[in-house]
């Protein structure tokens, strides 16, 4: 793939000239360890977090309400420093926000193609919250012509992959055209559903899918925006394709066949028909022939589908169906619509090649537009020398589906008076529906939202399975835990899998960024459906959410978090390689505890006032660097992410318990658990301190309750009150043969 060039502002006019202007014109162009129990102390502590949470608060407040609004960069002198001679750049449209081209060439053609920017017309969050802005040109056929990135706030392409995958993807649109169906691969599946040979299949950008989607969906929906409010462009209604008309032997017919077998459909009216139509309204009774002959024809309407053979073949004639076939080289939908009795089509003031004044066809609610076709074997023999009939076509570009309903309105005007006439119009409906054998249907393509879910099924599967895995594990911990060897393996084993599965090959690590991003999406009032452009990571943050209700941080931060998980091996490997390991004093660990909350504060804080400095202030997290694009990035990231891995080799998982602005939200989140699930007897802490001092995450206090916004659910403690041969307070009672007393200030495990 080729380095996009074009509508760069570093380029010249002249070079967008060059590179623009000839296929424009047509040519060609090669806290907080707080304990549970109910101190002094904890009460402070916990009064002191509730300051922090209501702060926290005010700041997500304010980010909502000071989010500017959305807005293009560009003004008209932009545009025209992009195309010059013999392109002209016209003003803003009032009616769409783009700007038209014309051509001093073709002065009297009109515009000869749209420029406009996607953020006017398809402000879509992207997967930082903030939509992107795109600038596009199409054509006046509806081809784009390019494509450029004017800005953007996607992580993973600001930093991490940098700027020249995305310009590169956007290339692929040059020569493309809205009429085709345009998707977007990527290294999870092409995921080509439905469309046939009129789809379109972009390269995507590994580690990117779910931004790359947004592009395509900001770039395709603002193109249609102006399609059809300035090329005729169809509303895409139901948004399927149109159905195909189906190769079929050729079967002889008789326009009396056509009509049994509903190829061509016809209806009737009488005098007295149309009189009841104008009953009660200035129109009635103003027919004297209608009054005077009231079961006299007036009018029989027939119409006709002409692109299928077997229907356009019979009606024409051999001959002239040859001469017919080379006219719609371009596929135009054409029907045959003829009329006998009083009622005619047109009256003597038609103009041949234009759209008849008295006929309106609609579908699915949305009108099309039909124009004569000016063919002198519109006429069919043999049809009656009192009929008349016209062929009439619509645009190419139009929309029309041939294989559904359609409904042709035919409008009967009568008036009153001489001098000041009041006309009185009413309308009689055929509803046309074409037989299904002539067309074959193709299925509705999926939204493409859920195409990425489609093309990423395999890897929801495996991580829905291991979630039900970890809940199961969770919610009856005994029987991992209670051997050290077997919760060893099972929980190395697990971190393993959220490291090269979930968070190196799925790209599921979860960002404070979609925190932030989520906020502005809401202020914004676009919603949060860009979160279903990455599956995996809407799946985590779904588990993530009911699990904090249930469990806490601990279930996402100890076995979920990829980085977390690299973190814990990396302590492993410094055990291993007899690393000195520092354990902070209490007091300096329930110190810089807090300061994940204040990088938190300021994350928040920034996106609402300055979201330009939080674009890099997000930097702070590691994930990216570490995880989304495996290392390789410019030397000062790289330096962060290997100093925060080299801290947590020291300091047991540094990162995650001091700095983590994620685990800080999480921990806030956990505060909706209910139910303190950690078992824990009268003896911990008092004496026994047991848990304690194998707690590397120091969230058990010294009176033996256990610190939930702290604990990580890493399950030691629980094996070790399990394990009679590990816990000496439950040894001795089982000695003594007394029965074990829960302490007062938890409840007792499910599994207890």
């Amino acid at each position: 793939m080729k380095i996009m060039t074009g509508f760069s502002p570093r380029l010249t006019g002249g070079d967008v000239r060059e590179r623009l202007a000839p296929s424009l014109l047509g040519l060609s162009h090669d806290d907080t360890a707080t304990p549970v129990a109910d101190t002094p102390g904890s009460r402070l502590m916990q009064a002191r977090l509730g300051a922090w949470t209501r702060a926290l608060a005010g700041l997500l407040l304010g980010a909502l309400c000071c989010l500017s609004a959305l807005a293009g960069d560009l003004a008209r002198a932009d545009i025209e420093r992009r195309f010059q001679r013999p392109l002209h750049v016209g003003d803003k449209l009032r009616e769409v926000p783009a700007w038209p081209l014309t051509s001093e060439l073709t002065p009297d053609a009109g515009p000869v193609g749209y420029v406009f920017e996607s953020i006017d017309l398809a402000p879509i969050p992207g997967f930082e919250g903030t939509p992107m802005n795109l600038l596009v040109a199409i054509d006046a056929g509806g081809k784009f012509m390019d494509v450029e990135v004017l800005r953007q706030h996607e992580p993973v392409f600001l930093g991490g992959l940098g700027p020249l995958p995305l310009q590169e993807f956007v290339k692929q649109y040059q020569g493309k055209s809205l009429k085709q169906e345009i998707t977007v691969s990527s290294t999870y599946g092409n995921t080509r559903s439905g469309g046939g040979g009129n789809r379109v299949v972009l390269d995507g950008v590994a580690k990117a899918t779910a931004s790359v989607r947004i592009v395509n969906q900001s770039v395709l929906a603002a193109s249609l925006a102006v399609a059809r409010a300035r090329l005729g462009f169809a509303d895409p209604g139901s948004g399927a394709p149109p159905a195909v008309v189906r190769a079929l032997p050729f079967e002889r017919m008789d326009f009396a066949t056509l009509v049994k077998r509903g190829y061509v459909q016809r209806i009737a009216f009488s005098n007295a028909d149309i009189e009841k139509l104008f009953a009660g309204s200035d129109g009635a009774g103003t027919d004297a022939q209608a009054l005077g002959k009231p079961d006299e024809l007036f009018a029989e309407i027939h119409v006709a589908y002409l692109n299928a053979p077997t229907i356009g073949r019979n009606l024409l004639g051999d001959a002239a169906w040859e001469r017919f076939k080379a006219y719609l080289v371009d596929d135009r939908p054409a029907f045959w619509i003829a009329t006998r009795g009083r009622y005619a089509l047109v009256d003597e003031a038609f103009v041949p090649g234009t759209a008849p004044p008295r006929l309106a066809l609609v579908q699915s609610e949305l009108p099309i537009e039909l124009r004569d076709a000016n063919r002198d074997y519109a006429q069919l023999p043999g049809f009656g020398d009192a009929g008349s009939a016209l062929i009439l076509t619509a645009p190419a570009h139009a929309g029309l589906d041939p294989g559904r309903p359609l409904d042709f309105r035919f409008t009967v005007s009568r008036g009153r008076g001489f001098i000041m006439p009041v006309v009185t119009q009413q309308q009689i409906n055929l509803h046309y529906t074409p037989p299904g054998e002539l067309f074959d249907y193709p299925p509705k393509p999926l939204p493409e939202w859920l195409q990425a879910w489609q093309g990423r099924l395999p890897d929801l599967i495996v991580i829905g399975l291991a979630l039900l895995l970890l809940s199961a594990v969770l919610r009856r911990p005994r029987a991992v835990s209670i051997k050290p060897r077997t919760l060893w393996l099972f929980r190395t084993g697990f971190l393993a899998f959220t490291l090269l599965f979930i968070g190196w090959h799925a790209q599921g690590q979860l960002s404070i960024v979609q925190i932030t991003g989520a906020i502005k999406s809401l202020a914004a009032g676009a919603g949060l459906k860009s979160f279903l452009y990455d599956p995996v990571s809407l799946l985590l943050i779904a588990f993530t959410l009911l699990s904090l209700a249930v469990w806490g941080r601990g279930p996402f931060c100890g076995w979920l978090c990829p980085f977390g998980a690299l973190q814990e091996f990396v302590g492993l490997l410094a055990r291993a390689l007899r690393i000195p390991q520092w354990r902070l004093p209490a007091r300096l660990s329930r110190v810089l505890a807090r300061s994940r909350y204040a990088v938190l504060a300021l994350l928040v804080g920034s996106a609402a006032f300055a979201p330009a400095a939080a674009e890099r202030l997000v930097e702070i997290e590691p994930f990216k660097t570490a995880i989304t694009v495996g290392f390789q990035r410019e030397w000062p990231f790289l330096l962060w992410a290997v100093g925060l891995l080299l801290a947590g080799a020291v300091v047991y998982k540094f990162f995650c318990r001091f700095v983590c602005p994620l685990g800080a939200a999480l921990t806030l989140g956990g505060r909706l658990r209910r139910r303190a699930w950690l078992p824990r007897i009268e003896a911990c802490g008092q004496p026994c301190q047991r848990c304690r001092i194998a707690c590397r995450y120091d969230a058990i206090a010294p009176d033996g309750a256990i610190d939930y916004d702290e604990c990580h659910q890493c399950l030691d403690c629980v094996g070790i009150y399990h394990d009679t041969n590990r816990c000496g307070p439950q040894l001795l009672l089982v000695r003594k043969g007394k029965a074990l007393k829960i302490h007062p200030c938890v409840n007792r495990s499910p599994d207890t």
